[in-house]
């Protein structure tokens, strides 16, 4: 496997997929459950959901395995399914590309935890974790860690995906806009000057961010600006469709496709190579931000 991703990125923007949780919602997941099992459960479905990203315009889709680690997987009786669950996620996201080009991110997202002393989860817990579904994901194009709020947790998924071989890595950290609407942290505290200095410390290839409360197109903007600041490693940004209101005790997300894309140009001139959503986008999003990025 070589870094070809890195090599297309050098040349041109690439855009990834939008939101998989709430399409799986969409597709019948109940509340709580464990959307990762349908990729052995219901492989048809997740399928069909990739598919309409590609057909959308999507470069990149991203496994469903955000819950795929152990750590997670146990908390719907599905650990010893571990390694089923994140290989059947990487065949599936091939086959959505059927015979276009296209790559395959796995996707390694929290342990949903504290890591102790802070927490009552141990460090080697989670290391063991990170690295057996990292080394199931194999055969990906990257291997993506995130939704992070913790370096240390970043760090760990960093050093698994090393180790498992991907060939590209890519760190993204979920920032909030702070209560006086100052700046943006993690929940742990991090800037993103601190979080670009620790990838790249790390020799992470991708600089990225995702989710966030708060973090709208336009904050997109200004991390990415202050990611540049730090490194000038390729940046990817995954930002809300807005901020969610709850509709019958459900979260809604009501940022258009065509509002989203209009924060575009301004991500482009920032840095941002590889550009998709994250909670609430849609296809339809993907689809208004493939005829800007192609004009």
């Amino acid at each position: 496997m070589t870094d070809k991703l890195l090599k297309r990125l050098s040349s041109e923007v690439l855009l990834g997929d939008g939101a998989m949780g709430t399409q799986l919602q969409a597709a019948g997941l109940e509340p709580g459950g464990c959307g990762e099992a349908w990729n052995v459960d219901h492989p048809e479905k997740i399928l069909e959901i990739q598919r309409r990203y590609v057909s959308a315009g999507s470069d990149c889709l991203i496994t469903n395995t955000f819950g795929g680690s152990r750590v997670m997987l146990e908390r719907h009786g599905e650990g010893e399914r571990v390694v089923a669950i994140n290989e059947a996620a990487v065949r599936i996201a091939r086959q959505a590309f059927d015979d276009a080009p296209g790559f395959v991110i796995g996707d390694i997202g929290p342990f949903g935890g504290l890591l102790e002393p802070i927490g009552d989860v141990p460090v080697a817990t989670v290391e063991q974790a990170f690295l057996e579904q990292a080394r199931a994901l194999a055969g990906t194009d990257a291997i993506i860690i995130e939704t992070q709020t913790s370096l240390e947790e970043l760090g760990i998924g960093i050093t698994a995906a090393r180790e498992a071989g991907a060939p590209v890595v890519i760190g993204s950290i979920a920032f909030d806009l702070t209560h006086d609407g100052e700046d943006f942290r993690t929940m742990m505290g991090t800037s993103p000057e601190q979080a670009a200095e620790f990838m790249e410390e790390r020799n992470v290839d991708i600089l990225a961010f995702n989710c966030g409360t708060g973090i709208d197109m336009e904050s997109g903007v200004e991390i990415a600006r202050r990611y540049r600041r730090v490194s000038q490693r390729p940046i990817m940004a995954q930002p809300n469709a807005g901020q969610p209101e709850l509709e019958d005790f459900q979260a809604v997300y009501h940022e258009t496709p065509e509002h989203m894309a209009a924060g575009i140009p301004a991500l482009l001139e920032a840095g941002v190579r590889i550009i998709g959503g994250c909670c609430g986008s849609t296809p339809a999003h993907i689809a208004e931000f493939r005829n800007c990025v192609s004009k």
